[in-house]
């Protein structure tokens, strides 16, 4: 994508739409996620063969794109599709993110030296 900023313009990279909120960002901010017999899988290491989509890491945009029916049409298939994969994933990552033992060495850094 080329953005203009003032009089130059500047490339900062590829840019993919997420599915479930239509925001246009880049590739890193997003979860790919693949078909694989029937079923939505998340590609985190997005080396999954296949049409690809791509979705926001949050469990509102995972909703908005079920109740568009977006993951059909962005994978070109007929029908449903299970997304369970994808919401247990989502879950996951949620967890681990609140719980990090990150979390907590951030809290620590936060002393008052007075």
């Amino acid at each position: 994508m080329v953005q203009r900023r003032g009089s130059v313009l500047t490339h900062i990279g590829p840019v993919r739409t997420c599915i479930g909120c239509r925001a246009r960002t880049l590739p890193s901010e997003l979860l790919r996620v693949v078909v694989v017999d029937g079923t939505v899988v998340p590609d985190t290491r997005r080396r999954l063969p296949g049409r690809g989509a791509w979705l926001h890491p949050d469990p509102d945009c995972l909703r908005n794109a079920e109740k568009r029916r977006a993951f059909p049409r962005a994978f070109r298939v007929q029908g449903p599709l299970d997304v369970e994969r994808v919401r247990g994933h989502l879950e996951q990552c949620g967890q681990e993110v609140a719980g990090s033992p990150r979390d907590q060495q951030e809290a620590r850094k936060q002393v008052d030296p007075s």
